[in-house]
């Protein structure tokens, strides 16, 4: 995995600028969603497991060494640090548990994805 992945810096800026990315996503201010086809009740908890859980896949890769309770700690910590920033910002979001355990599943799953794909590739 590690020849893969060899070129750290490369993996770890490529974290960098999807947090930045994600943070500026989960923090810009609420917009009114029309109906659409795909919108749908509990579609922002799919995209909360999706988006967490990419993050969770990119961290390990650049920080392949991490110990799983500090990932675990740090991802948490994050995502309860948006969803607090979210109701103190007053821009139309809200603190959602249920986005924070929806952010939990997608850490585990990056985790876990990560973990297979060492396993098939060593």
């Amino acid at each position: 995995m590690d020849k893969i992945f060899q070129n750290s810096k490369l993996t770890k800026l490529a974290l960098l600028i999807y947090w930045v990315v994600l943070t500026f996503l989960l923090l810009k201010p609420a917009h009114l969603q029309e109906e659409s086809w795909y919108i749908f009740d509990g579609i922002d908890k799919i995209v909360h497991l999706s988006i967490f859980t990419l993050l969770g896949f990119l961290f390990m890769i650049a920080f392949s060494k991490c110990k799983f309770q500090f990932f675990v700690q740090l991802m948490l910590i994050y995502a309860f640090a948006t969803e607090i920033l979210q109701e103190s910002m007053h821009m139309g979001r809200s603190l959602e548990v249920l986005d924070v355990v929806a952010d939990f599943f997608g850490i585990c799953i990056g985790y876990y994805l990560y973990t297979l794909l060492k396993k098939l590739i060593s």
